[in-house]
């Protein structure tokens, strides 16, 4: 995430409390966008919950708690401090000299749908947005600024086939949401005359595997892209692929220095 980027999301924070997706986790108000207006006290809170729950790794502009890896050892529902965590993986490290590609972590998803026309220009300009041909964004159901929402799904626009492609592992579920982001963003990317366009997926099997199968979605399409260059044509994800993502993400945070 770059400086401007911090810069938008910290003046969102400042109008509203929380304007992050949902944290099915007791540490509701550890995230990056959290304001308290008692600084003092969030001070203080802020130590508490540092010693309650320390970090177990710092990646780029990423901040994975211990809280936050237990999610993946279990049937549990992911948060966007996960997702976010991948999402700068990709950006920093996998996909770090493709310019093609730009990924954009669910926290700075959810503010889009609250900034103004001059906001988003400025954040699409910082990363010359107008002219990557695949964006990836991780997309939450929360419909307002406070914290919350239900489920994950994968918005991707693709410049050379003027399309947004929805993916979404639980039917529909996400599709309203889907469709009022690409309506909010599609001019500002010189898209305006961009088709929305559904796509079957592996569909989860439970109620909690929305945010690992954004997390192997993307993967799974970024791939493609960096192959062929569109994504007409993509194969179907295998379920495999989901079922062993927890214990890779957990191998990856490892591997970066993090704690288990």
């Amino acid at each position: 995430m770059l400086p401007n980027d911090r810069k938008i999301l910290r003046q969102h924070a400042r109008q509203n409390q929380n304007q992050t997706a949902r944290r099915p986790i007791q540490r509701l108000n550890a995230g990056r966008l959290n304001h308290n207006n008692n600084n003092n006290n969030n001070s203080s809170n802020h130590n508490k919950m540092s010693k309650a729950d320390p970090i177990s790794l710092s990646f780029h502009d990423s901040c994975l708690r211990m809280s936050d890896v237990q999610l993946l050892h279990g049937p549990r529902w992911l948060n966007d401090q996960i997702l976010s965590f991948y999402y700068e993986y990709l950006s920093h490290v996998k996909y770090k000299n493709n310019n093609d590609l730009y990924f954009i972590a669910p926290e700075v998803t959810q503010c889009m749908k609250y900034m103004d026309d001059s906001e988003l220009e400025m954040l699409f300009d910082e990363h010359d947005a107008v002219n990557k041909p695949f964006i990836f964004f991780a997309l939450n159901d929360n419909g307002t600024t406070e914290a919350g929402g239900t489920h994950w799904s994968l918005l991707v626009l693709s410049r050379p086939e003027k399309t947004f492609f929805h993916f979404d592992s639980y039917g529909n579920n996400n599709t309203g949401p889907s469709m009022e982001l690409m309506t909010k963003v599609k001019e500002l990317l010189g898209v305006r005359q961009a088709k929305f366009r559904p796509m079957r997926c592996l569909q989860q099997a439970n109620g909690y595997d929305c945010g690992i199968h954004v997390i192997c979605m993307t993967d799974h399409i970024a791939d493609y892209v960096n192959r062929y260059e569109l994504i007409e044509g993509l194969p179907t994800l295998h379920i495999d692929t989901v079922k062993a993502k927890r214990a890779e993400l957990l191998k990856l945070i490892l591997s970066l220095g993090g704690k288990d």
